[in-house]
């Protein structure tokens, strides 16, 4: 059986969630990289009506190419 490594954090499911949709609506923009989209999800999230914060979603990190 496996077990998860207690060193990784858990992100929250619907956090999750909101974040992806509004990432992948930034990164469809023309010429917004996936750093910009991931800020901008981020952004969206602090700044929103339901402020959500960072300890929900910190755990979710950008990998490969970044531009």
């Amino acid at each position: 059986m496996l077990t998860p490594d207690p060193s990784l954090w858990q992100a929250h499911d619907q956090t999750t969630a909101a974040i992806a949709q509004h990432f992948y609506t930034y990164l469809q923009q023309p010429g917004v990289s996936a750093a910009q989209a991931l800020q901008r999800a981020q952004i969206d999230l602090i700044t929103g009506k339901q402020t959500v914060l960072p300890g929900k979603w910190a755990a979710l990190v950008l990998v490969g190419n970044w531009l």
